[in-house]
């Protein structure tokens, strides 16, 4: 929904983002960056920076409009041409098969992913993917940011209009999502020679001082979103604590079936999107509050690293940081699919976009991850940032920019949607062509 537009062509159905109405400060979803008609542009321009690897997202109602009827033929050709215009240019894709844009329809009648009744569309779409593109598609990613549907974000990335913010409704989503990756995880494991990672919105959580109970929140908070799903990834099951949880506080839909299914689990690599750190004080979180919740009462501002303009901590060591704490607990190659920077940005028209802060944050996080590999011994598969080009922003703020290509509309004005690369653009292209030699 941030790229292709054609919102309504090519026999797609509507998703929930489809029927969202742009606001002051943001655009409606119904024509993202074109890109359902300028794909060729986009990969050349891929190709001419160097870049030999690219994440992208099926749309589930393109592919099928009700997201449990009839497939769309006509949706699969468009995704044929899109990974076969890749492989023209030696660019590997990775396929990511949702990332948040739940079918309208399953949404209206079922409540997105609160249903089982969804999990098994979602893994009859998945199947159906895997079966069309196992020849040419070797890197698979199931949910973006799977975490985040331990947090009260599950109930908008899950697909629900209705549902009330609760622990247990959270907990649910969190559990049924897991077992739709576990079942399309096996799958491409049991079928074909792909390889697929769980992927996780990784922000590392400091406790704002040493005071015992800022470093239990801080921990407890990890534990719940992070390390429970990490656990699941690698094999282990969900996190003892977490399900100790769960069952004495919660009444949850979970089988003995599911939870075997997400034990066969094994990944191949363990994905993380990464833009900055955090911190939490234990002092305003409500005594009985569920971790899943800490941050909502209990998030501080950290005053030793760099902030932008959304106050987000800008924090090069928390990259490596996290690279380490996966890879030295699990020995599963990490690999950092999203890292960037968004900032306003505008083009007077003529001259480049000179974007220094934007090349200074790479820098500085592509060396944290080959100190990563070098010094701490990890082994990572590739660095992909967020993005190569501008597009709206996960709220719809197309003016919260973080390509290194701008293009050229706003939230509401469309304008030639023109692509302009950026100072940035020509500094990566300079870059990789200095790594491989």
């Amino acid at each position: 929904m941030q790229t292709e537009g054609a919102w309504n062509e090519g026999g797609k159905g509507a998703s929930v983002y489809d029927i969202r109405e742009a606001t002051e400060t943001t655009s409606d979803w119904k024509d993202g960056i074109d890109r359902y008609h300028r794909y060729e542009e986009d990969l050349d321009l891929l190709q001419e920076m160097g870049m030999n690897f690219y994440r992208f997202q099926t749309s589930w109602a393109r592919i099928n409009p009700l997201g449990n009827g009839a497939f769309n033929e006509e949706g699969f050709l468009f995704y044929d041409r899109y990974i076969d215009a890749m492989l023209a240019r030696n660019i590997e894709p990775m396929l990511c098969l949702y990332h948040f844009d739940m079918p309208l329809h399953l949404a209206q009648k079922y409540e997105g992913f609160m249903s089982k009744h969804v999990v098994d569309a979602f893994v009859e779409y998945g199947k159906k993917v895997v079966d069309r593109y196992k020849d040419k598609v070797k890197y698979w990613v199931t949910f973006n940011e799977q975490n985040l549907y331990s947090t009260p974000l599950a109930l908008i990335y899950g697909g629900t209009l209705e549902t009330e913010d609760t622990v247990e409704n959270i907990h649910q989503i969190a559990h049924n999502i897991m077992v739709a990756h576990a079942k399309i995880a096996n799958y491409i494991h049991e079928t074909t020679n792909g390889k697929i990672g769980g992927m996780l919105a990784y922000s590392k959580i400091y406790p704002e001082t040493n005071d015992p109970k800022d470093v239990l929140v801080a921990r407890e908070w990890d534990e719940f979103v992070n390390q429970n799903l990490l656990d699941a990834f690698c094999g282990r099951g969900y996190s003892k604590q977490v399900r100790t949880f769960e069952e004495r506080h919660l009444n949850l839909e979970v089988s003995e079936a599911e939870l075997t299914e997400i034990e066969k689990v094994t990944s191949d690599y363990l994905a993380f999107s990464y833009y900055c750190t955090g911190s939490i004080s234990h002092k305003g979180i409500p005594a009985g509050t569920a971790p899943n919740y800490y941050l909502t009462f209990g998030e501080v501002e950290n005053p030793y690293v760099l902030k932008n303009k959304w106050h987000l901590g800008i924090d090069p060591l928390g990259f490596r940081d996290i690279i380490n704490s996966m890879y030295q607990k699990y020995r599963v190659p990490i690999f950092p699919v999203e890292n960037g920077i968004g900032t306003n940005e505008e083009w007077d028209g003529v001259n480049q976009i000179q974007d220094d802060y934007r090349i200074f944050y790479h820098k500085q996080h592509i060396q944290a991850m080959e100190d990563a590999m070098t010094i701490d011994g990890c082994e990572v598969l590739g660095y992909l940032g967020w993005g190569l080009i501008d597009l709206p922003s996960s709220k719809g703020d197309m003016e919260k920019r973080y390509g290194m290509i701008y293009v050229n509309r706003g939230n509401h004005d469309l304008r030639d949607m023109r692509r302009i690369p950026k100072k940035s653009f020509y500094w990566f292209k300079d870059f990789l062509k200095k790594k491989d030699k």
